[in-house]
């Protein structure tokens, strides 16, 4: 999973528009949403049932469909986006959009758009080479436009030469720099737990909670996009682990303090989002415990404190970042942890947020005062607690006691 960006896909009548799927399909993969605006010339070359299949989200086909929608469609694509890729773009696409025509859905929706636009163009040898198309790139480029220009080959017509989509693997590259163009936390080894951790009672049962990892996940995504060198601790969780640098998989609250301790020597900060057990059983049965006439009486005993070993421990001075889930006296109880484990950051937040996709957090710092945030996405909220990271590594370089 990646930070979940919302990119708009738009594909033209190019001979290429069946790459197009396999972009979508990859984007997906990565974590982010995809929504498809296809032309009509794009229609006759691939189905938009196929992409909606792929991308989970309807297609956009019309300016002014049959069934009217609640809000203006061209505005509400634009807007509902963080980067707009036309992928293939066609010649006749590229002179619309270099002359301010927007005389359909896709090119209203270029036009209308305050994001990036990367365009990826997919033509033969000699249209690509034309005046006229040639001319039409560098009034794109004067507008911010980003050309993602195309590879040498052979073509659908059998010509060699100059006009095939690029590669999946650089149109990616394209929209990562378009993203994060600042790579922020490049090189900077960051160590990142999350999930829950899981406690057996007996072969079957176990002493869990309903944390969904959506939170690290989306954190250790984030700061891999930022360039961060990510190690990932991770206990179980709802969803599949975004590619990171290092990833360890763990169970138990023992097993993820000894990762902890192994790794956190070696990282410039730890962000500990893993939903850890206060309490595991004093006993594990060897056999499943069967029904009783009688009361089951469960005796449990606390485990270690991670993120409080983690700071008795921290003789490389890396910077500490915790979560408080509470289901009262939120802050006072965020501010109690956040000073009982010397951390440099903490974020509170209630009982709501447990496997949503939403979250409502307030970050707490030692000297500063409470930062309360709106609902938002768990990606959204990652970006805003890596901001903050960096904002004190930073602090950290300049002066190596400040807090």
């Amino acid at each position: 999973m990646s930070s979940g960006k919302k990119i708009l896909l738009g594909v033209t009548g190019s001979i290429a528009a069946y790459k197009a799927l396999d972009l979508a399909s990859r984007l997906r993969k990565k974590g982010h949403q995809v929504t498809a605006v296809m032309t009509k010339s794009a229609c006759q070359l691939v189905g938009p049932a196929s992409f909606e299949s792929l991308t989970g989200n309807p297609v956009a086909l019309e300016l002014f469909p049959k069934q009217k929608p609640q809000q203006i469609e061209h505005i509400s694509l634009a807007q509902w986006a963080d980067l707009v890729l036309i992928a293939p773009a066609t010649a006749n696409f590229l002179g619309k959009a270099a002359n301010g025509i927007a005389d359909d859905l896709l090119t209203t929706v270029a036009l209308a758009a305050t994001v990036p636009i990367l365009i990826a163009p997919a033509m033969n040898v000699n249209m690509w080479q034309s005046r006229a198309v040639q001319e039409n790139l560098k009034k794109l480029k004067s507008f911010g436009w980003k050309i993602i220009e195309p590879e040498s080959g052979r073509l659908a017509c059998g010509d060699i030469g100059k006009g095939r989509l690029a590669s999946l693997e650089t149109i990616e590259k394209a929209i990562q720099e378009a993203l994060y163009p600042s790579r922020q936390l490049a090189g900077i080894p960051v160590l990142i737990t999350a999930g829950r951790t899981e406690e057996d009672i007996d072969p079957v049962r176990t002493i869990t909670n309903r944390s969904s990892g959506r939170m690290g996940y989306a954190l250790a995504a984030e700061a891999e996009a930022r360039g961060a060198r990510v190690t990932l601790i991770t206990g179980p969780a709802d969803i599949n682990p975004p590619q990171v640098h290092h990833l360890v998989k763990v169970k138990t609250v023992e097993q993820m303090s000894q990762a902890v301790k192994k790794h956190l020597p070696l990282n410039r900060a730890l962000v500990m989002t893993a939903a850890v057990a206060d309490f595991k059983p004093s006993k594990t049965s060897v056999q499943k415990i069967k029904r009783g006439p009688g009361t089951l009486n469960l005796k449990l005993e606390p485990v270690s404190d991670i993120l409080a070993q983690a700071s008795k421990n921290n003789k490389k001075h890396a910077l500490l970042i915790g979560f408080a889930l509470e289901s009262q006296d939120l802050l006072a109880n965020a501010r109690k942890k956040l000073i009982s484990k010397n951390l440099d950051l903490i974020v509170a937040n209630g009982p709501k947020t447990i496997a949503s996709g939403k979250i409502q957090a307030t970050l707490l710092e030692p000297k500063g005062r409470a930062v309360k945030l709106s609902l938002m996405g768990k990606s959204k909220l990652a970006g805003i607690i890596l901001d903050k990271l960096d904002e004190l590594l930073k602090k950290r370089e300049e002066n190596p006691n400040a807090r």
